[in-house]
């Protein structure tokens, strides 16, 4: 109800101020307010995790990790902070972050906009949240896509003893040639090497810390059918379908359907829950599936389940729906079918 009478207010800003503030409020309201247990009446256990429901946030809402905090107050099972870069980079000039109200959409080109990873671990430090905490990291824009293993690798390194699972990002649209490390021999080496420095960081630190990859939505079935045999090949332990979209095929004639950058919400429910379907099939329960893309209500949350996602997670749809979401999908996907 609260978002509700906000919302016309955040709703009047550009769209990159709204998010902006509401990141400030959040971070306000993890140091004034004590900290709060999370509903943990569906607890499921995924990559040997503990999750205490299977409704997390996806990665791009937090970039830098300043508001884990406050986030952790709205009930979420975990949450996913990033992208993260090594070096502090601006990202794509503004604006850069469109709403489509009609549809429930989003376009963004934000381009990786962080503080580095120096930046991201201090803020981790700093926070009092004990959960689930994934980390998604990326390459900067300047570093050519032959040496994208050497961010990877130094990211990886930095956050391993912080996080519960690090996210591999080689499906945002927004950084030039980042897709093509989703397929052939890119992705195969970039695994390879990233999977031996996992082994590396684990017995360094004594504790093991899942990797998952994330894709996007644009893929054909060979090209599932090629990551998913990659994703076993490399015990990769999870991944994440799917980033936003380059598609317009669902937002057409609308104000901003044109401006470049990734779609995300309701437009992208039909082809992301696709791929997770044919990557449930490909994968056969190999290993976990984490579906994002287009869930803004319950049923979508459960139908993400329902083709063989052992996880959710909420992003464009809070900015329509506010918190109250959270609620209505960790109902939704309670004593879920076994993925």
């Amino acid at each position: 109800m609260l978002y509700d009478l906000a919302r016309p207010l955040l709703f009047s800003l550009d769209a990159e101020t709204a998010h902006e503030l509401a990141i400030a409020s959040l971070n306000l309201a993890g140091r004034a307010l004590p900290t709060c247990s999370t509903d943990a009446s569906d607890p499921v256990e995924v990559m040997g995790l503990r999750f205490p429901n299977r409704v997390g946030l996806a990665a791009g809402l937090d970039k830098n990790g300043e508001a884990i905090d406050g986030l952790a107050r709205l009930g979420f099972g975990f949450i996913e902070i990033g992208t993260v870069t090594p070096r502090p980079q601006p990202g794509n000039p503004r604006p850069r972050l469109f709403r489509l109200p009609e549809v429930k959409g989003i376009i963004n080109r934000m381009g990786f906009n962080n503080h580095g990873v120096d930046a991201m671990v201090a803020n981790i430090r700093a926070a009092k949240f004990k959960g689930v905490l994934g980390v998604n990291i990326g390459k900067n824009l300047t570093t050519p896509l032959e040496n994208a293993f050497d961010d990877y690798r130094l990211c990886l390194e930095k956050v391993y003893p912080l996080a519960s699972y690090v996210t591999i990002n080689v499906s945002s649209p927004n950084t030039k040639n980042l897709r093509q490390l989703q397929g052939g021999s890119e992705l195969d080496d970039l695994l390879g090497r990233l999977k031996a420095e996992q082994q590396r960081l684990a017995d360094q630190h004594g504790r093991y810390v899942p990797l998952t990859l994330k894709i996007a939505p644009d893929l054909d079935a060979a090209q599932i059918i090629e990551i998913a045999d990659a994703l076993r090949r490399h015990r990769i332990d999870g991944v994440i379908a799917t980033n936003t979209t380059v598609s317009r095929e669902k937002v057409q004639g609308l104000r901003y359907a044109e401006q470049q950058g990734g779609l995300s919400g309701a437009p992208v429910f039909e082809a992301s829950t696709a791929v997770v379907a044919q990557l449930a099939q490909a994968l056969a329960g190999e290993l976990p599936i984490i579906a994002a893309g287009g869930i803004t209500d319950g049923r979508c949350a459960r139908a993400k389940l329902e083709v063989g996602a052992a996880l959710v997670q909420l992003y464009s749809g809070l900015i329509y729906r506010g918190p109250g979401l959270i609620g209505e999908c960790i109902r939704a996907t309670t004593e879920a079918p076994a993925t």
